[in-house]
Order: C-alpha cells, then sequence, then structure tokens
C-alpha cells in the first residue's frame, strides 16, 4: 500500500468552531483567542492493489474554485474521478466538508451540490449519520448532512463492518457517540486511521483525557490500546491533526 496525506495546511480553532486558517511564518499562536488550538486538517488517499481510498475529506476549502483536496490528489497523480472509496470517520464538519462541493445556488432553494468523488462509494455510519442530522451544533453542516444522507452512493454501515476483504470499519465512540476507527489490511502491512481518537502522534505517547471528546477517558484508553497493540503489529499510522507527523511507522 502506498498513502498520501492530503493536507489542507494548519489551522486554529477555538469554542466558536470555526477554523481559521494559521500562517506559522507569519503568525504567533499567542496573537488567536484563548484557548485556540493549532491543527493540521489532513484527510489521506491510500492506494491498495485494487483501490484508491480517500480517509475523511477536509473541510472543503476551495483555491481559485478548485478544492483543496482535490489539487492535492492531481498533484499526487490521481484524479477525483479515480477514488473508488471514500471513508468517513464521523461527520464533524473538518472531517467531512469536502465530500461534495456547491456547483451552484439556486434562489429561494437548497444549494446545488455535486460529489467531489462522483465514482467513490461513500462509506459511514448509519448511527453517526443519524445522529449528526439530529444534532444542533456548529460542529456540523446541516445542508451538506442533508445531502449525504440522499446520496445514491453511500453505504450505511451498522456497527463493525469489513469491506472487501481488507477494510475494517470499528465504532469506537470516543470523540462522539459513533465515531469509527479504520484498519486497511493488505499483504502483511496494517494502515491505520483514528480519526479524532488518535490525531496526533503525542497524543498517542502521553496519556491523558482530552476536553473535546465526548467520552475522553474511552478515548484515552483506546489509544493506549492501539499503541501497545501497533508495538506488535507495526501499524503505519496516519494523524489528521498533527502538524509535524502525518504518516507513523510504529
Amino acid at each position: 500500500m502506498v498513502v498520501y496525506p492530503l493536507s489542507e495546511g494548519q489551522f486554529t480553532v477555538d469554542q466558536t468552531k470555526v477554523f481559521v486558517p494559521f500562517d506559522a511564518s507569519k503568525e504567533q499562536l499567542a496573537g488567536r483567542p484563548a484557548g485556540s488550538l493549532l491543527v493540521e486538517i489532513q484527510p489521506f488517499v491510500v492506494k491498495t492493489a485494487s483501490d484508491l481510498i480517500v480517509l475523511d475529506a477536509g473541510l472543503g476549502y476551495e483555491i481559485e474554485g478548485e478544492l483543496q483536496i482535490h489539487r492535492q490528489l492531481k498533484a499526487r497523480g490521481i484524479q477525483p474521478e479515480q477514488v473508488t472509496k471514500l471513508i468517513l470517520s464521523h461527520l464533524h464538519k473538518d472531517h467531512m466538508g469536502g465530500i461534495a462541493y456547491r456547483t451552484s445556488d439556486v434562489i429561494g432553494q437548497e444549494s446545488v451540490w455535486d460529489a467531489s468523488f462522483p465514482n467513490a462509494t461513500y462509506y459511514v455510519q448509519r448511527a453517526e449519520l443519524a445522529y449528526a442530522s439530529a444534532t444542533s451544533s456548529s460542529s456540523y453542516l446541516p445542508s451538506l448532512l442533508e445531502w449525504l444522507s440522499r446520496y445514491e452512493r453511500v453505504v450505511l454501515l451498522d456497527g463493525a463492518t469489513t469491506i472487501d476483504n481488507i477494510i475494517c470499519c470499528e465504532p469506537t465512540g470516543g470523540h462522539c457517540p459513533f465515531h469509527q476507527a479504520i484498519w486497511i489490511r493488505e499483504e502483511g502491512q496494517t494502515v491505520f486511521y483514528g480519526g479524532d481518537e488518535a490525531p496526533q502522534l503525542q497524543q498517542m505517547r502521553h496519556r491523558f483525557v482530552a476536553k473535546y471528546d465526548k467520552d475522553g477517558k474511552k478515548a484515552m484508553q483506546l489509544r493506549a490500546q492501539w499503541w501497545e497493540t501497533a508495538a506488535v503489529e507495526h501499524w503505519q499510522f496516519l494523524f489528521y491533526h498533527d502538524v509535524a507527523n502525518a504518516v507513523y511507522q510504529r
């Protein structure tokens, strides 16, 4: 397998849940509101023998009218139409904002959306979509969630699921109630993506409860369990929010 990070850049986020671009060459974190966290927004594409799998979809930000995630794919010689699967760890806006893009605004009607990966099957936990759609929070994008719920190429997973014998999706429920972790195993190699329950390398090495997790204690326990197992099985970790370590071999 080959893994490519698809970084959208660095951002700060505070209690408002607004992601503000951050340029470390020009700015200081101290200049941002108190409590701001500095994070990378970094989906991944995994190339297997038969698939191009995108893991989470970023914020959906654009540069000159083109999605950043599309630019990143093309820079690696991959066209968005070649992606065969998109797997979502959960539906917070910084992980699913790039699943589709607006093609026009119709007066008096909802925005018109097109799938960012038109030939891909989208995978998400059924309970996560139901929960996100019913929750009033600035962490979610209601119009995009509604689009996803109607999209004909989405597969709603019911609990732990194995896809094509190499992809394992397992509900974990630490960061949000129906969050899932993803393992891709092929030819003796294991790629592990823990979404926001394993977002940065430092969180794997140090035991602490994060305030932004729904069940911080459970997320901490999961990280410890994964880190220990990975040492034996030699997983390749993918860190969505790590500004320095996108991919780490344990």
